[in-house]
């Protein structure tokens, strides 16, 4: 009898193990001490688990069920938990069934203890104090060989002489650059997603394609391991933070890969955005605000899909978008990430992305966030954020990707002044200001990872690369530039964007060169990054140019001036872009300029009286005035 017992036991618990092994849990874990004690565990298994009534159970105090339901598909149950304000941390047992006798499951759930440094030295907030470097961690550094490519997955090569391949890079490769970084005058680094991109090579404009730029998710609680999975990614920011460096982490909303298991074995049908054959979406910004627009419009913004192999998601659906919340929230508090982009987001269901703005803030309140929307104007610009518009629904983003001031400086960088062309359109973008709740918030750049190189856009002209780096890094906002640019990387998106996205030289042990060091680097290369350097470490020093007012003057005969100023300090700005010397007269800044006598040149570490200040032509300078 005591062996049956025995046996039955054993038994018992190789049922609860064999349960346990065949389910999956989302969202992995959480913490005790969070504000979000309310969450909808959302357990998925390979088999049928669903039933018409089920029950559900914890093995001790501290985690209570609310509700447990069946989804429209029978692999997936919802069980909604209640944390107690006084749940200790450690793993807890849910158990869970069909009241008729169904065979019962079990899964271990882990509560571990909130984060004391939140606010301190992680989730800091990225803010105009910053300086932010993009990269692709694919195409920057490979740190560790090992995980350039494994069997298991769909996407089972690695070959750096393929433009569309993955070539190895990896989160230990830019963890190994930490310092260049720092001596570069960076604060904040933002690379494109790490999570999970299990797809095979996908056809893109009649190219196979690899997703080693990690916008194709195929699972949002993995890091992909080709980057060094979760700890490698924690590693990262750990020692980011040592650094004094903070992470802005790239997050998908819109659309994921055709690979997640959210296409493949949905909850339920209406997680996706289905259309009788593929459909794109408009790419119109307009149709989300114009008070003439219509809905079918509208709605083909909202629900097409990117490409056949980016199912958009029904983010209007209170199942996924909760997932998508916690998600969200479990990824700062797992990682200590200090900002977030989000990407594709003006394609987004508008009360959704209002909902996980607002949850997160009220978690972490010094988390910030700025939007990805690739806009035709200000105004387009200025709907997706906290805006002076007085309009029926509002967003509730600080701040957004400011491409309506990037094109506006490439456009300085690349016309004659004229009545609206040239310089002319930085002076009528900065003027339009008024339309932000908070134009501080906004990150403004030169390029990124989805457009044509600067330096190839204005001609390789070096000149005019130090204007458009003066105005990048003493204008409002959070400088951003893209890996290469202090090198002075080159290229156009012709055919593809692989074009953009040449590898970071030095950055893989074969390489010929080593561009992170000053040996490495040829004389012009040395000048940018020196260029750079110098201006950015000023610029920490600045607090007119990190957090100051603005005044700009009108553009005349092609010099445009403008000032960054506070009771501490006032910078002014002065960019050559005609074709005779400037000699500036004094009365005309009197306003800003008025007691000040000399000049002291950032670059050069001169300084000139006042009164002998000339600009030539095609020059641009940063200047700050002295007493």
């Amino acid at each position: 009898m005591k062996k049956f017992c025995f046996l039955a036991i054993v038994l018992l618990a190789s049922i609860n193990l064999l349960a346990q092994d065949n389910l999956t849990v989302y969202p992995t874990n959480w913490w005790t001490g969070m504000k979000h004690k309310n969450l909808t565990l959302l357990v998925k298994s390979a088999e049928a688990i669903g039933s018409p009534k089920l029950a559900a159970s914890v093995n001790k105090k501290g985690i209570s069920v609310k509700e447990v339901r069946s989804m429209e598909n029978n692999h997936y149950v919802k069980i909604n938990i209640a944390i107690d304000a006084n749940a200790t941390p450690g793993l807890y047992t849910i158990r869970f069934g069909g009241i008729a006798g169904n065979t019962w499951k079990s899964f271990q759930f882990e509560l571990k203890k909130k984060s004391m440094e939140d606010g301190k030295s992680r989730v800091r907030g990225v803010t105009s104090e910053d300086f932010t470097y993009l990269l692709m961690p694919d195409r920057f550094a490979n740190g560790d060989p090992s995980n350039d490519a494994f069997d298991d997955m769909r996407d089972k090569t690695s070959d750096r002489a393929n433009k569309f391949a993955r070539h190895g890079g990896d989160l230990k490769g830019v963890q190994d650059h930490l310092e260049y970084f720092k001596d570069l005058g960076i604060t904040t680094l933002w690379f494109t997603p790490v999570f999970d991109n299990d797809m095979p090579k996908m056809k893109e404009n009649n190219t196979d394609m690899a997703g080693y730029h990690g916008y194709w998710f195929t699972d949002h609680y993995k890091v992909d391991k080709r980057f060094g999975g979760n700890e490698g990614y924690k590693t990262l920011v750990n020692a980011a933070h040592q650094k004094g460096l903070k992470i802005i982490q790239d997050a998908i909303y819109n659309h994921v890969g055709l690979y997640h298991w959210i296409y493949q074995d949905a909850p339920a049908k209406d997680w996706i955005n289905e259309w009788p054959s593929f459909t794109g979406p408009n790419h119109r910004e307009e149709t989300m605000f114009d008070p003439y627009g219509s809905k079918f419009d509208k709605n083909n913004m909202v629900k097409g899909w990117f490409v056949p192999h980016l199912p958009d998601l029904n983010l209007a659906n209170t199942d996924l978008s909760t997932f998508l919340v916690q998600h969200a929230i479990w990824s700062v508090e797992e990682f200590g990430i200090d900002g977030y982009r989000i990407d594709t987001y003006k394609y987004c269901d508008e009360k959704f992305v209002n909902r996980v703005n607002e949850e997160l803030k009220a978690e972490f309140p010094q988390l910030t966030t700025f939007v990805e929307a690739w806009v035709n104007t200000v105004v387009g610009n200025a709907y997706f954020v906290q805006n002076n518009f007085n309009i029926p629904f509002k967003h509730n983003a600080p701040g957004a990707i400011d491409f309506s001031l990037c094109f506006a400086m490439q456009t300085g960088m690349n016309q004659p002044a004229g009545w609206t062309e040239g310089v002319n359109r930085v002076y009528m973008t900065l003027s339009q200001d008024l339309v932000y709740n908070n134009p501080l918030n906004n990150c403004i750049f030169l390029d990124n990872h989805d457009m044509d190189r600067v330096y190839s856009v204005i001609g390789e002209d070096w000149n005019k690369m130090k204007w458009g780096l003066n105005w990048l890094l003493t204008m409002r906002g959070i400088p951003q530039i893209f890996y290469g640019t202090e090198l002075l990387m080159k290229n156009f998106k012709n055919p593809t964007d692989a074009e953009v996205r040449y590898d970071f030289p030095g950055g893989w042990k074969e390489d010929a060169v080593n561009k992170f060091t000053a040996a490495g680097r040829n004389e012009k290369e040395n000048a940018a990054y020196n260029y750079i350097s110098k201006l950015a470490h000023f610029r920490q020093r600045s607090s007119a140019l990190k957090t100051g007012k603005t005044i700009q003057f009108i553009v005349r005969d092609g010099v445009y001036v403008y000032f960054r100023y506070d009771a501490k300090e006032t910078v002014m700005v002065i960019t050559n872009t005609g074709s005779k010397e400037f000699t500036p007269d004094w009365t005309m800044y009197a306003e800003v300029a008025a007691g000040f006598t000399k000049a002291w040149n950032v670059q050069t570490e001169t300084t000139t009286a006042l009164t002998d200040l000339k600009i030539q032509p095609g020059d641009s300078q940063v200047l700050k005035l002295i007493k």
